[in-house]
């Protein structure tokens, strides 16, 4: 058993979380670039915690230009277990309306400018991403949100696209109809990926705010309206998070889905032929085997 270290990525909206015991923000060295921002620590009820604004106080990255690898690779740096991703989504679902959260379980990656793996030549690996999302921390996420009132879904298919247009409606009734998404967002890949190569459970919030381009009764995305569900969606998932530490509790035994043990066949690259520059990137997402 470990004490565990809730991380938590905030998306669009979410810049701090309420009620932390001794909050400081912190700058972690990343070889993988500079984090999105300082991340900010503390306790919740006995609780370590760190959060992490996706796209930096200020919305100062793009979906595109977050440096998902050095995002990753500090929070393990601090000894975070599990990650909480949320972030803002359309909706291609009726019954999946604006205000509602999904808990995704499912992805489909059509994002083509970013780094998706902190391996390559030198030392290569292939981690299973079948299942990219951790059901144990979901299942948690899932109370604190029913308890809140918000009403959830669990289960769903994003649609992770490049940005940082929305889509087409073209675009958005092929990933509806044609693909059987349920929503779409910009930031959950290659997030996922990148945790799942960190050893760390993921779970992911989606936090709807509108009907993409496909509903003929909404039209196009519309920003300002984003943004006004944005805030009513924030509060919301600050409740929720308040709720966590004491779902996951003090103790945390071995990830039974073995989100924490993804690297175990997943390394192919020979010791003798491991580039040592590399290999000294990997200290802490790979360090369980490296070392």
């Amino acid at each position: 058993m470990t004490a565990p270290k809730i991380a938590v990525i905030g998306g669009s909206g979410i810049y701090d979380i309420d009620g932390l015991e001794d909050a400081e923000w912190i700058t972690v060295e990343s070889p993988w670039g500079t984090p999105s921002d300082a991340i900010l620590t503390g306790r919740l009820d006995g609780t370590e915690m760190a959060f992490l604004p996706r796209h930096g106080r200020g919305h100062v990255h793009s979906p595109t230009t977050v440096p998902y690898r050095a995002n990753i690779d500090a929070l393990k740096r601090l000894g975070c277990t599990d990650v909480i991703s949320v972030s803002a989504c359309g909706s291609f679902r009726e019954e999946m309306a604006p205000g509602d959260f999904v808990l995704v379980d499912q992805f489909i990656d059509r994002t083509f400018a970013r780094e998706k793996s902190f391996f390559g030549t030198g030392c290569v690996a292939h981690v299973s991403v079948a299942h990219p999302t951790c059901p144990r921390l979901t299942d948690a996420c899932e109370t604190a949100a029913t308890g809140t009132g918000i009403t959830v879904h669990k289960g769903g298919t994003y649609l992770a696209m490049e940005g940082p247009q929305f889509s087409t409606m073209a675009e958005s009734k092929i990933y509806r109809e044609a693909w059987g998404c349920d929503v779409i967002g910009m930031t959950n890949m290659p997030e996922a990926k990148l945790a799942r190569e960190a050893e760390l459970c993921y779970a992911s919030v989606a936090m709807i705010t509108d009907y993409d381009s496909w509903h003929p009764d909404h039209g196009a995305v519309d920003v300002t309206q984003i943004i006004a569900t944005l805030r009513g969606n924030a509060d919301k998932a600050r409740d929720m998070l308040r709720r966590l530490p004491a779902l996951l509790g003090s103790d945390r035994p071995p990830c039974p889905h073995g989100c924490d043990r993804a690297l175990d066949h997943a390394i192919l690259t020979a010791p003798d032929a491991r580039d040592a520059a590399l290999m000294s990137k990997l200290d802490a997402v790979a360090g369980r085997l490296l070392s």
